[in-house]
């Protein structure tokens, strides 16, 4: 890409790691990442066969000054991960088509991002989180123009964070968390004060590890 801006140098990363991805994948090889193989089997053993199924966005919006990355500020009053900063997704419903397809139809209604502007690029690993979830991450390049319109009832605030700043791996903060008896690696990323943290970390991790690739 002779004469490319950094940005569309980026973006061409972006779609060549991407490309070609399906869901699925381990879903705890995420969070077991780092701990000891006699730990990890022993948390693999106290998780359920069934676990719900959901999906979620990863918005990668095609600014001019630069990819960015939009996430949402969950409602304080919700039943699980109140308060946290999050991709928007849901629960996979059983008409959706798949995860993309319940990626769209849950971003739609809850921050009303209409799928036209939303195009598929690929998949990260599909992973699970404490609260009995089993999440599929569709990662999709969104265009701007679009509107969006929040449902307060599922989402206090929307912001974007540039990609170029989540790929650092010097803004990855680790933190030791206990789960099920164990100590377990999770990640936090501070920006303009605010704190990413839990599992859309762990995924941003991932996106950065998947496009730090040789």
């Amino acid at each position: 890409m002779s004469g490319a801006t950094a940005t569309e140098r980026l973006r061409e990363r972006v779609s060549a790691r991407l490309r070609g991805t399906q869901p699925g994948g381990d879903p705890l090889a995420v969070l077991l990442h780092g701990v000891p193989p006699e730990h990890a089997a022993a948390l693999r053993r106290q998780v359920p066969e069934r676990l719900a199924r959901a999906a979620v966005l990863v918005p990668i919006v095609e600014r001019p000054e630069g990819l960015t990355v939009l996430l949402t500020l969950r409602a304080s009053h919700l039943k699980h991960h109140a308060g946290q900063i999050s991709f928007p997704g849901g629960r996979m419903e059983a008409h959706d088509l798949g995860p993309w397809e319940a990626a769209l139809r849950e971003t739609e209604e809850e921050i009303g991002l209409a799928r036209e502007f939303v195009s598929l690029v690929g998949y990260l690993s599909d992973h699970m989180v404490p609260s009995g979830f089993h999440i599929t991450p569709a990662v999709g390049f969104v265009r701007p123009g679009f509107e969006l319109r929040l449902d307060s009832t599922e989402v206090e605030e929307v912001f974007e964070v540039p990609l170029e700043f989540i790929l650092d791996p010097r803004h990855h903060l680790p933190r030791d968390r206990e789960f099920k008896g164990f100590t377990i690696i999770t990640y936090e990323i501070p920006y303009e004060g605010r704190h990413i943290w839990g599992a859309t970390a762990q995924m941003l991790v991932n996106l950065a590890r998947l496009l730090g690739e040789p």
